[in-house]
């Protein structure tokens, strides 16, 4: 198989979610060594989880699938160019490339538009949609403090 026959899984997936309902037009695959190791569609509205992403469910599965936080080594195939919160997912579990079918131009089109989380982040947080509203706690920074002494920590 090749990068063809991968971005065309995903769209496979995509195209399964329009008749089964249980999210949107989205779908992923996770591809180590040029086999299929995880795939994934949006399951947004069967599982009532924003968070349900077809990108985040197929990164899930490959994380359990490896045993491992991280994903080096892979690529990942989606069925539409990653919004924000994918596009974190994405850089925090480090594939080596990702590969999509559909732009987020042409998901904005059709109603899925992130353009305006783009914004938000960009702005101060307390004039966000949603306020972001800093609580300065002394007691806060002390899980800072004893994960940054801890000398058998796992970083990531």
């Amino acid at each position: 198989m090749d990068e063809k026959d991968f971005i065309e899984q995903a769209i496979r997936l995509s195209l399964e979610n329009i008749k089964t309902g249980e999210g949107g037009p989205f779908g992923a695959v996770i591809v180590k060594e040029k086999k299929i190791i995880a795939t994934g569609k949006n399951m947004v509205i069967a599982w009532n989880d924003p968070t349900a992403h077809a990108e985040i469910v197929a990164i899930r599965k490959a994380c359990e699938a490896l045993s491992s936080f991280q994903l080096t080594g892979c690529e990942i195939y989606t069925s539409c160019e990653p919004c924000p919160m994918c596009f974190g997912a994405i850089y925090w579990a480090r594939p080596d490339k990702v590969y999509y079918a559909n732009t987020r131009k042409e998901a904005a089109l059709i109603g899925f538009d992130d353009y305006f989380i783009y914004e938000e982040i960009a702005k101060p947080p307390l004039i966000r949609k949603i306020p972001f509203i800093h609580i300065k706690h002394d007691k806060a920074i002390v899980a800072f403090e004893q994960w940054n002494a801890k000398t058998d920590k796992i970083v990531y």
